[in-house]
C-alpha cells in the first residue's frame, strides 16, 4: 500500500482539525485500511477508480461476515471522513461515499442501573488504598456521567469549590458540580494516594503508582456491577447512562444534563427521555387506581 493512504498528514487531520481521541484515530485508520486490503488498493491511480458501488459491495461483504449495522455504520463514516479529506488536498474531484446510504439500525434505549440496586454497594467497598480507589471511580462515573477517557485523563483535582474539570471529546473542558460526599472520599484518596504515587501528575493510578487504563476500569466497573444487579451488559459506560436517566427522573432539564455529559448536540441527550418515560410509566401503573393490572 502507497505510504500517500495512511500518511502522517491524515492522522494529524483527525488529531488536530476533527480533534478526535488517539482511539478514534486507530479505529477510522484501521477501518480504512481494512477496505484498501479487501480491493487490493496499493497505489492512487487505483484509488481513484473506486466507486459506490464498490463501497456498497464492501458493507454487503461486512454485513456476510456477521457484522452489526451500527459497526458498519461506522466504518462508512470513516471512509467518508478519508474520502472528504482527499478532496480537501485536491486528490480526488468527487466522494465515492457521498451518495452511500448505511444499514437501517435498530434503536435500542440505554442500559441503565435501577438506583436501589446501587444502594447495596455502599458497605463493599474496603477502606485501604485499592477499596477507597475503585470506590472513587465508580462513583465519579455514576455521579458525574463522565466517559472513561475523561476519568483516565482526569489531573489533580481541587474540591474546593465542589466541582471538577474535565477535558472531553476534541479537547473541550466542562464543570462538573459535584457533592461534599464525593469531596470527601475524593479527598481521602488524595490522602492514601500519597504513600502510592505522589509526584505522579495522573490522578487515578494503579496499585504500583502507575495510570489506570481503559480495561481496568471496566473489569472493575463489570465486576462491582455484577454484584448488585443482572444487566447483562456491566460497562462504565452504563453507569453514564445510569447517571443521564436517574437525573431526568428526579427533575433535571435536558439543557442542564446536556452541559453536564458534554454532548455537542440536545439531541443526542434526548435518547435518554425515553427511559424516563418508561419509568414514569412504570410508576403510574403501579400508582394510580386506573393503572393497575386486575
Amino acid at each position: 500500500m502507497a505510504p500517500f493512504f495512511m500518511s502522517e498528514n491524515f492522522i494529524a487531520y483527525l488529531k488536530i482539525e476533527k480533534r478526535f481521541s488517539d482511539h478514534t484515530c486507530v479505529a477510522y485508520k484501521n477501518d480504512v485500511n481494512q477496505f484498501f486490503e479487501h480491493f487490493t488498493i496499493a497505489g492512487l491511480d487505483e484509488l481513484k477508480g473506486v466507486d459506490n458501488k464498490m463501497i456498497r459491495n464492501w458493507m454487503v461483504h461486512l454485513i456476510d461476515e456477521g457484522l452489526k449495522g451500527v459497526t458498519v455504520n461506522r466504518k462508512l463514516s470513516s471512509l467518508r471522513t478519508y474520502f472528504n479529506w482527499l478532496l480537501k488536498e485536491g486528490e480526488l474531484e468527487i466522494s465515492p461515499a457521498k451518495s452511500v446510504k448505511g444499514p437501517k439500525t435498530e434503536k435500542r434505549l440505554p442500559v441503565f442501573a435501577q438506583q436501589q440496586e446501587l444502594r447495596s454497594l455502599d458497605e463493599i467497598f474496603s477502606n485501604d488504598f485499592e477499596g477507597v480507589r475503585d470506590e472513587l471511580i465508580f462513583e465519579l462515573l455514576y455521579q458525574t456521567g463522565i466517559r472513561t477517557s475523561e476519568l483516565i485523563g482526569l489531573k489533580d483535582i481541587d474540591v474546593s469549590n465542589l466541582s471538577i474539570k474535565v477535558l472531553g471529546k476534541r479537547s473541550k473542558e466542562r464543570i462538573i458540580p459535584i457533592n461534599e460526599k464525593l469531596s470527601r472520599l475524593i479527598e481521602n484518596y488524595i490522602y492514601l494516594r500519597q504513600n502510592i504515587a505522589r509526584f505522579s501528575n495522573d490522578f487515578l493510578v494503579l496499585n504500583n503508582g502507575k495510570k489506570i487504563y481503559a480495561k481496568f476500569v471496566y473489569r472493575k466497573i463489570n465486576y462491582y456491577l455484577g454484584l448488585v444487579t443482572s444487566l447483562k451488559k456491566k460497562s462504565p459506560h452504563v453507569l453514564r447512562h445510569t447517571f443521564a436517566t436517574h437525573m431526568l427522573n428526579n427533575g433535571a432539564s435536558l439543557e442542564v444534563l446536556k452541559e453536564i455529559l458534554g454532548h455537542a448536540s440536545l439531541s443526542a441527550t434526548q435518547v435518554y427521555t425515553h427511559n424516563s418515560f418508561t419509568e414514569l410509566t412504570n410508576i403510574y401503573s403501579l400508582a394510580h387506581p386506573r393503572g393497575r393490572k386486575k
